[in-house]
């Protein structure tokens, strides 16, 4: 048995190797690890439980291992797991990447420095030191309820108070981990203004003229005070910025803070110097007083101002995951469970398979499932971004998060917890925004010797100015060179991906176009041919049979056998045949020897007598020949783009089936769009000419093929690729997995099977080609934003370090002061962001 694994904790092919050689050493495993994406492929013998490999990983370093569908293991029960594991293929195994319900946030570096990797706590980035981000999740904990006059009540459920009787209410529920450190970062802002204000006023009043300060005290004294003050704001408010510097330094993870950490601790160290030691500077150090110019002003402005932008940032940050957040608003906290014909209120978390539930007007869908009774219009433009609400009815399906119209119904719940669309788009877009698109490589690369160059150059800056500058020199070099290491900003180069890339998806998201990683978002843009499947990508998918025909006019006895037949397959098709003789009255009888064969239709015994129905190709290779006559009325039907499947019982062809499938009504405009924007569109599919035919005449397709197996869809695919086309392939059924896995980008019908959906990189949640037209302008629209984003970042830095450096003095007079540069870095980052959130208003 093959099963694939997350792994978690890897960081180079050094860790890879590690872990593969770990699992390789279990007895009964063959393993295979990648480290992009994170995953271990495992052949076992037996059954051996993840926490067998959890231990041996634990032993071997910091490694964690889960199953891919975000539990530990393939059941409830060792028995369940072990008949899991050892079942044929007639249920493939579903991979997904949902969290398991108990799961609790998770916490990423905003910059992706490792990648996907992600921290079980709050803290900071070992690599870059940013404050790590908490991943948006579903609603994990239950709503608890207390009474308004006796808060030490607090029950799981609504109802009254055992003391007072009064109704219960929801707690509030606490701060999420984002607000805490805004809240904390808030706190420290102000502390830290009190303080350097004050500091600055002192510094800053030799500029008035006759200082009234110096007549209160001398300078000497108001150093004393200064250094005073500045402590709050150094060692408090402030001193995380030096604990990633020295964490950046040892570790040699150079980044951001390690700049700000040299460039204010060496000010603050000068001037620590400078008051207990001033004999030590020579003159040029010194004031007209005889002091040594000391600079706790400079140091604690500039140490506002970063603190400043790391608030700012936070601030920011909460809003590119905005679309996130307003996808988990969607998650209702309670239900109405129908038990016994009795309703009671239950939390979300209480609801199992199978539950029936009541869905009164205007409440939120609890989890995913089908109507049992009643009908109603469900308003779905959360999740598919159409604004239209549908009608649904007794056999419908719907969603979680979507919204109930002005009718009541039952349904039955079939998706719970982290099993529904609402749980695994948000889940995908989580995914998707801490991957790194290809384009970031650039930056990641020159951040590699940012810091360094930056170092370098400023120390460059000091002894230059210290040869040939104007007096006092010294002095000009220190500041300046300071001035060098505050203003470069790594950390705007670090953002640029990254923040337009998460904005991106969460739009995508709320647009019902959910992409799988930033590389596919990307290369969307880079596509230059999408290959179509036909059914349920250009028609509805909802075929219906339109007549039966037969040569004996024994038209039920022949519907009877062919539905017989369907009942065991589950294609479209297959579908639309038994409906249609359950309509008819018609009863189905038994089969034997029942066939599906891929491409091409299904075969067996049924009352003694072997049928066969299917396209031309099956009747080919079962060695039926068709009469002319037959063969002239089947072409007929397929020119008015029917769908025709052939019927044989004993070796004569007999008849036929027509079905049809109505063309979607977006079809036409979206590739029409999409070609006008010079993406050429083929249509593969696995009908015959003159039904394919027909469907192209309509779209205005320029190319076309019928009659495709799978594998002759992948191997266009793979012309296409060897021509150096960007291909995208959209389709729905398992047939087209193949394909869409080979495709540079699979897009999946939402309204697909599940293969479909795992094997694509680009899900539709509607399924529809207007979907494939959106993503498009998503893909071109981030790409434009991120290299808006890195213009800026490359331009800031290129222009403002030799600025800092004072090339503009010689000609112009112009230096740059440390704490305006501090000014600058801070915003700088900010405006990266505040550049990706112009996103957020795009119309697709």
């Amino acid at each position: 048995m093959t099963h694939t694994y997350n792994i978690t904790g890897m960081s180079c092919d050094g860790c890879r190797s590690k872990v593969e050689k770990t699992l390789n050493s279990i007895d009964g495993i063959q393993a295979t690890v990648t480290l992009d994406p994170p995953m271990a492929t495992i052949t076992m013998d037996k059954h051996i439980p993840t926490t067998q490999l959890k231990e041996a990983l634990t032993a071997a370093g910091n490694y964690t291992i889960a199953m891919n569908n975000g539990v530990d293991s393939h059941g409830t029960t060792e028995k369940s797991m072990e008949k899991s594991c050892c079942s044929s293929n007639k249920q493939q195994e579903k991979p997904t990447v949902i969290l398991p319900n108990n799961a609790k946030g998770k916490y990423y570096c905003p910059m992706h420095c490792e990648g996907e990797k992600v921290y079980d706590k709050p803290g900071s980035c070992p690599v870059c030191g940013m404050d790590l981000v908490q991943e948006a999740a579903l609603t994990n904990s239950k709503t608890l309820y207390t009474c308004p006059m006796h808060p030490e009540v607090i029950k799981d459920g609504p109802g009254s108070c055992p003391i007072c009787g009064m109704d219960l209410v929801p707690m509030e529920p606490s701060d999420s981990e984002e607000n805490k450190v805004y809240n904390d970062l808030v706190r420290k802002m102000k502390i830290a203004v009190i303080f350097t204000v004050t500091v600055f006023l002192i510094a800053m009043s030799d500029m008035i003229p006759n200082n009234p300060l110096m007549k209160i005290m001398d300078a000497s004294k108001w150093n004393w005070v200064q250094l005073i003050l500045s402590l709050p704001v150094v060692f408090y408010a402030c001193w995380m910025f030096f604990e990633r510097a020295w964490k950046s330094i040892i570790t040699w993870n150079l980044n951001m803070f390690t700049l700000i950490g040299i460039g204010t601790g060496v000010a603050f160290l000068f001037s620590l110097v400078g008051m207990f030691f001033p004999d030590i500077f020579p003159n040029e150090f010194k004031t007209h007083n005889g002091t040594v110019s000391l600079y706790f002003e400079a140091t604690t402005v500039i140490l506002t101002l970063v603190l400043l932008g790391q608030l700012l940032e936070a601030r920011a940050h909460s809003r590119t995951s905005g679309a996130i957040k307003e996808l988990l608003k969607l998650a209702p906290t309670e239900a109405t469970l129908v038990s016994d014909g009795v309703d009671k209120v239950i939390s979300i978390h209480d609801i199992k398979k199978g539950d029936l539930l009541r869905v009164k007007p205007g409440d939120k869908i609890p989890v995913d499932g089908k109507i049992t009774d009643g009908e109603s219009t469900i308003d779905e433009s959360m999740i598919t971004g159409e604004p239209i609400p549908v009608d649904k009815k007794i056999g419908d399906s719907i969603s979680s998060g979507t919204i109930n119209g002005n009718k009541s119904f039952v349904m039955i719940a079939e998706k719970v917890g982290s099993e529904t669309l609402l749980s695994q788009i948000v889940q995908m877009v989580n995914t998707a925004s801490r991957s790194k698109a290809p384009i970031q490589k650039l930056a990641d690369k020159i951040a590699k010797y940012f810091v360094p160059i930056v170092v370098f150059v400023s120390v460059i800056t000091f002894f230059v100015w210290a040869k040939f500058g104007p007096e006092p020199a010294m002095v000009y070099g220190f500041i300046n060179a300071i001035a060098v290491l505050i203003i470069a900003c790594p950390c705007a180069l670090g953002l640029a991906t990254p923040m337009s890339v998460m904005v991106g998806v969460g739009k995508g998201a709320q647009s019902g176009v959910l992409i799988k990683n930033a590389e596919a978002l990307e290369n969307m843009n880079k596509v230059n041919v999408l290959i179509t499947d036909k059914t349920g990508t250009i028609t509805e998918g909802k075929p219906s049979v339109e007549k039966v025909f037969a040569i004996n006019n024994d038209e039920n006895s022949l519907l009877q056998s062919i539905a017989s037949l369907n009942q065991y397959s589950e294609h479209p098709l297959a579908q639309a045949v038994v409906n249609f003789a359950k309509a008819k009255g018609v009863s189905l009888i038994e089969v034997k020897d029942f066939e599906a064969i891929s491409g091409k239709g299904v075969i067996g015994t049924v009352t003694n007598k072997k049928v066969a129905l299917g396209n031309k190709k099956l009747m080919e290779q079962v060695n039926v020949s068709v009469s002319d006559e037959l063969e002239n009325k089947i072409s007929a039907e397929q020119k008015l783009g029917k769908t025709v499947s052939y019927i044989s019982v004993d070796g004569i062809a007999v008849g036929f089936v027509s079905i049809t499938d109505a063309i979607k009504a977006t079809s036409v405009e979206a590739i029409k769009e999409l070609m006008r924007q010079g993406v050429e569109v083929i249509m593969l599919t696995g009908d015959n000419e003159n039904t394919a035919k027909a469907v192209a005449t309509q779209l205005n397709l320029s190319s076309f093929k019928a009659s495709c197996l799978p594998e002759d869809k992948l191997k266009e695919i793979k012309r296409l690729q060897s021509e150096g086309k960007i291909v995208a392939m959209a389709g729905d059924g398992i047939n087209d997995a193949p394909a869409l896995a080979q495709a540079d980008i699979g897009i999946a019908m939402g309204t697909g099977t599940d293969v479909a959906i795992e094997s694509a990189k680009i899900t539709l949640v509607k399924g529809d080609l207007q979907g494939i037209v959106k993503a498009k302008n998503l893909s071109h629209a981030v790409m434009k934003n991120i290299k808006q984003n890195l213009f800026f970042a490359f331009f800031y830095n290129v222009l403002g370090i030799p600025i800092a450096a004072g090339v503009l003095y010689p000609f112009v007079g112009v230096l740059l002061s440390p704490m305006i540069a501090a000014l600058a870095m801070s915003f700088s980052s900010v405006s990266v962001i505040v550049n990706a959130l112009r996103l957020r208003g795009l119309k697709l």
